[in-house]
Formats: C-alpha cells, sequence, structure tokens
C-alpha cells in the first residue's frame, strides 16, 4: 500500500500552462484530479501497480488556502514548502504503507527519509492523465 506525497508547487510548475496567472486556480485543479487516484493501482515508475491507499498534498504561497478535496490531507505550509514536505516525509516514513514522493526538485530529495521512493511530476501526471 502506498502514501502518495505531492510537492504542489513543482508539478503545478511542470507544465507551462499558464499556471502562473492564477496560481491558487491551477493547484485546485491538480487537486481535484489528483483525487481520483486514491483507492486505485495506477501503473508506477518501475512500471508495477501502485496501490494509492492516501494522498497528502503539500501546498504553500497564494495556494494555501485551496479547498482540499475530500479523502485528501493538505498541508499548508506557514513558510517554505520544501521544509514542511520533509517534515511531513519523515512522518509519513514510519508508517507501515510505502511513502512515495512526488518532486524534482534535487534539494528537496536529498532531505528525505532513506525509506521514501522519489518520483518526478512526469509520472504523476501521466497517472492522472491515463
Amino acid at each position: 500500500m502506498t502514501v502518495l506525497l505531492v510537492d504542489v508547487a513543482n508539478v503545478v510548475g511542470s507544465r507551462p500552462d499558464g499556471w502562473w496567472r492564477d496560481r491558487a486556480g491551477a493547484t485546485a485543479r491538480l487537486l481535484d484530479r489528483l483525487a481520483g487516484l486514491i483507492g486505485t493501482e495506477p501503473a508506477g515508475p518501475d512500471g508495477r501497480p501502485v496501490p494509492v491507499v492516501a494522498l497528502v498534498a503539500v501546498v504553500e504561497g497564494r495556494a494555501r488556502e485551496v479547498a482540499a478535496p475530500e479523502g485528501m490531507r493538505l498541508v499548508r505550509a506557514e513558510g517554505s514548502g520544501d521544509d514542511a514536505l520533509a517534515a511531513v516525509a519523515g512522518e509519513l516514513a514510519d508508517g507501515d504503507d510505502d511513502l512515495l514522493v512526488v518532486t524534482a526538485d534535487r534539494g528537496l530529495r536529498e532531505r528525505l527519509p532513506a525509506t521514501a521512493r522519489v518520483t518526478g511530476p512526469g509520472w504523476l501526471l501521466a497517472a492522472v492523465d491515463g
């Protein structure tokens, strides 16, 4: 069973679709799409199914005020989104479920627990588009 931990700003920023004109709106649209992954088993980064039992999304800046879709845990970073994500990853890594973190941020990847698996935004967007 897998918990997805998503660096939302990083995923939103990975596609040049005009998100910068409305960060909160782009974030809300992405979160709505991500909610559909809970309870599914998309093909993982290695090709094996990823049974998604929970999704935790970290939002920051102007996007902090967006509504959380039902069934999703939303972490509203008061300061740095990277700091919040690293802290939540530490908490989740202690659980029984597999942790898959979605970010392309190399500096953030270095701060994650050794047991966390990491993939980039491309995999996540393909999973929600698929």
